[in-house]
């Protein structure tokens, strides 16, 4: 199996034109100036994670905040039940002081 294409170390060969709004064009150079980024680098980040997750990077839904909260819960509950699943004895619990001295709280 061949190993996925990184954008970084692809040659550059082919071109990609698109039409934007003016003021949108600014408005998402300088939020990407911000992070050091022009917005080829950005592009190319979205193309890199495209790649990644074999589609888009990112949720679209029509309320995108509440659909990733749900999936973040979802998640959240699955790592919670593997945690409770994982509990053979009640030696296997660990106190609440112990995890404070462990992890700083």
């Amino acid at each position: 199996m061949n190993a996925p294409l990184s954008v970084a170390t692809a040659p550059k060969t082919g071109t990609f034109q698109m039409r934007i709004n003016p003021e949108i064009k600014r408005q998402v150079e300088d939020i990407y100036a911000a992070s050091g980024m022009t917005l080829t680098d950005a592009v190319n980040v979205f193309l890199q994670q495209s790649i990644n997750v074999g589609g888009l990077p990112f949720l679209v839904a029509q309320d995108s905040k509440k659909a990733l909260r749900e999936q973040a819960v979802a998640l959240l509950m699955t790592e919670l039940r593997k945690g409770e699943a994982s509990v053979q004895s009640e030696s296997d619990w660990i106190s609440e002081e112990e995890m404070l001295a462990e992890f700083g709280g």
